[in-house]
């Protein structure tokens, strides 16, 4: 690789994903082997993790199938883990929504947490990037991430229960929200809605199949719209 190449938006964004895979390995493997465990086939767990692509909707949808609660439980549950990806999509609009269509339909497909923490960091810091500049960071962020998620979905999914229970995989899925979350927590608005996810999801814990999930994602998302809100009048006023 050339010295031009190595600082190209592409590889700049293939070196800042990099990071991720030692999280995504054992969340992936991790999926597998539960959904196995939960009867799925090989080929419907790999099926699984391609189509949808959203590790915590995954998890969701397949505790809520292996509780036997109705479908559309199951499809409103995932949907509205996955309704953080909606705003993903507002975020980035700004930056690449003057790509082709093509282009922003390969990207809708691959937003995924990481890719987009990593590329709306990139975008702040690089304002002098164009349109094609900043879709090579976006797809050289998903070049590590994507496929080691379908490899080690398919993995665990072949392993099944020969796993051994004490390996304790499921330390990835805190892990990787936490690095996710945690930087993105810069403004009052942002640590509003942290806390009141928090305190919601607890104090609605007692709603079946995990509802109380839903009614904290969308309380979050209003009390951080309205410190947002009083956060601009203060500024106005002042």
């Amino acid at each position: 690789m050339t010295s031009s190449q190595s600082r190209s938006p592409y590889w700049q964004g293939f070196r800042d994903g990099l990071p991720f895979l030692l999280v995504i390995a054992p969340f992936g493997l991790l999926f597998g082997v539960v959904a196995t465990e939960a009867g799925l086939s090989v080929f419907e767990t790999l099926t699984f993790s391609v189509v949808v692509i959203a590790g915590a909707a995954q998890f969701t949808a397949l505790q809520l199938m292996s509780e036997h609660a109705p479908t559309a439980i199951v499809l409103a549950s995932a949907l509205a883990v996955n309704l953080r990806m909606a705003m993903y999509s507002a975020s980035l609009t700004p930056h690449i929504g003057a790509a082709p269509l093509w282009k922003r339909a390969v990207i809708a497909y691959f937003t995924v947490d990481q890719s987009y923490a990593c590329s709306i960091v990139a975008y702040e810091e690089n304002p002098s990037w164009s349109v094609a500049d900043k879709t090579a960071y976006f797809m050289g962020t998903v070049t590590p991430i994507c496929p080691m998620w379908y490899g080690f979905t398919l993995l665990g999914s072949l392993i099944g229960s020969s796993m051994p229970s004490g390996l304790a995989l499921d330390f990835a899925i805190p892990i990787t929200f936490l690095a996710i979350i945690a930087p993105a927590l810069r403004t009052p608005a942002h640590r509003a809605a942290a806390l009141a996810s928090v305190v919601l999801s607890l104090a609605f814990s007692f709603f079946p199949y995990n509802l109380g999930v839903l009614v904290a994602g969308l309380g979050a998302m209003m009390i951080g719209a309205q410190v947002e809100l009083w956060q601009d009048r203060r500024n106005g006023d002042a």
